[in-house]
């Protein structure tokens, strides 16, 4: 018995299954292209951080240097919550689209049904691997993003309480 289902058929379907796939192929490649601009922030900023002097507004320079960290998290936030939705939506459509094979076949084999579930369950595949590494970095960088605030802004109380 030899497999036919290919991540290719996501893309070769009925037009909504292809529509889905689509959708989560960009967001997933958008939220690496985030996930790989943090990382690079984040080295950047560690290897020569900021040079704060006393006499500096440290509250405009906080919300400053805080910005480009907290930069699109909302993107990686908003895949990792929609994209199982998606994922799963394009599960239903192969689902019915099954169920329509089944009508127009007049038979209930698995060679009528398989084909549907192969790729209703592509798009769910493809709405986790989207999913999980965004809400992982999500965490990660707002955690990150969060301490630093917290260390920013212990600093900026500590030099206005020596004033």
């Amino acid at each position: 018995m030899e497999n036919n289902f290919s991540l290719l058929s996501l893309f070769t379907g009925d037009w909504m299954t292809v529509f889905v796939s689509l959708v989560l192929v960009v967001f997933s490649v958008m939220s690496w292209a985030i996930i790989v601009e943090k990382i690079r922030l984040w080295r950047a900023f560690k290897k020569n951080p900021p040079k704060i002097k006393p006499t500096d507004n440290l509250s405009v320079i906080v919300d400053k240097l805080i910005r480009p960290f907290d930069k699109n998290l909302w993107f990686l936030s908003m895949v990792a919550y929609i994209s199982p939705f998606i994922g799963l939506f394009g599960t239903v459509w192969g689902v019915m689209d099954s169920f329509a094979a089944i009508g127009v076949n007049q038979s209930v084999s698995i060679g009528v049904i398989a084909p549907g579930l192969a790729v209703a369950l592509g798009t769910t595949a493809l709405g986790l691997i989207a999913a999980v590494p965004a809400a992982i970095a999500h965490q990660y960088f707002a955690k990150k993003s969060d301490d630093l605030y917290e260390r920013l802004d212990e600093v900026r109380r500590e030099l206005k309480s020596k004033k």
